[in-house]
């Protein structure tokens, strides 16, 4: 099958992951919070962006590659860290991490993904980016980075737009609990999906293996959290400095929004900016990712990396044109494997490829440091 004329777009990944995943875990993985307005919001002013053709340029060649951290990627996109990965599809983790070390890519893993470092060390070939939601336990806090440094992660990213849970509405409805528990509603949605439900069966229902390491009683809990929210803490300046101190790789700060955060985040020593609003899954009120990153931009001479709202390649050049460096995607990754198992992440990466470079010809842009420069004003 050429899944090329089958699959052209994340879209179409999107429509057959609907139907081959059990309705709970998709609008687990579709939602975002409140009325979403957020969500929309991204879509809607990434669509603002436009660009200005070129022509008679010739043949060209685009170069695609990025320097990020003394390394360089082929390509301009990663794999983001998303909350119990192993959900959407079984072992989701490895099969993405393996794609990631076959393109050389960015692989990031949640603390909260349903396996650990250890877990995916023989998939890594040093591009695991290992997201950090900070424990309160100065000691659990340094377990987990030694053990993420020992598996070969890279690079640390602090996330810090979730100081609070946020209220999903669209997930509680589904039925969703934390940890999943079947109820007789959910096995009907599982009996309609069979792939799901047989990786599902052979693996075991996902958990929050690295959270559970630390977790041997825990109560209080409501049916929509999980044991990670009474281990983790709401940083602040002084967490993140002491998280500093304590990896020697780079650093990266996800979920600015504020160019005004910029000054004292250079000054605690973070070696990247992650320009998000996780995707509109935290906050209903907040701006467009895409909004903001200008002013990030301009603030800053540190690498900028993006995301919250990435449909395909011609919005990656959309916001690198602004200012990004990077760009990560989470949810597309999800709906490669839900549409097509294994085969769907190398699928995406190829499609992705291929929308960049028609995309790039049409602009008549040689590398993406000329994107800036068709940027209509």
């Amino acid at each position: 099958m050429d899944l090329h004329r089958k699959f052209p777009a994340i879209s179409d990944l999107k429509a057959r992951a609907r139907r081959r995943i059990p309705w709970f875990v998709f609008e687990y993985l579709d939602s975002a919070t409140g009325a979403e307005v957020t969500q929309a919001r991204n879509r809607a002013k990434l669509d603002e962006v436009t660009l200005m053709p070129s022509i008679l340029h010739g043949e060209i060649t685009p170069d695609l590659s990025v320097d990020l951290f003394g390394r360089r990627y082929p390509l301009p996109f990663g794999i983001s860290p998303v909350g119990m990965s192993g959900l959407f599809w079984p072992d989701a983790e490895r099969l993405l991490a393996a794609q990631a070390t076959r393109s050389a890519i960015p692989y990031g893993l949640s603390t909260v993904a349903s396996r650990t470092p250890e877990n995916l060390a023989d998939c890594l070939d040093g591009n695991g980016w290992f997201q950090i939601y900070p424990p309160r336990d100065p000691g659990i806090r340094a377990d987990m980075l030694k053990r993420a440094r020992d598996a070969g992660f890279h690079a640390l990213v602090l996330t810090v737009d979730v100081p609070v849970a946020s209220r999903r509405e669209r997930q509680t409805r589904s039925g969703l609990t934390s940890p999943p528990k079947l109820t007789p509603r959910l096995l009907a949605q599982v009996a309609r999906c069979p792939a799901w439900a047989m990786g599902t069966a052979r693996l075991g229902m996902p958990r929050m293996r690295l959270i559970d390491s630390y977790a041997d009683a825990v109560t209080g809990l409501s049916s929509t959290e999980h044991v990670g929210y009474l281990l983790r803490t709401s940083p602040d300046w002084d967490y993140l400095r002491a998280l500093r101190d304590g990896w020697d790789g780079p650093l990266i700060v996800k979920g600015v929004l504020d160019a005004r955060d910029v000054p004292a985040l250079e000054a605690a020593g973070v070696d990247a900016i992650w320009v998000s609003n996780h995707a509109g899954r935290q906050f209903d009120a907040a701006p467009a990712s895409i909004e903001a990153l200008p002013a990030i931009r301009a603030a800053t001479t540190l690498p900028v990396i993006f995301d919250s709202g990435i449909e395909g390649g011609l919005d990656m050049l959309r916001a690198i044109a602004l200012g990004a460096d990077f760009v990560m995607m989470g949810r597309a990754w999800h709906f490669a494997l839900g549409a097509l198992g294994a085969r769907g992440p190398a699928h995406l990466v190829d499609m992705l490829r291929k929308d960049l470079l028609a995309n790039m010809g049409q602009l008549g842009a040689r590398r993406l440091s000329d994107l800036p420069g068709r940027l209509m004003p």
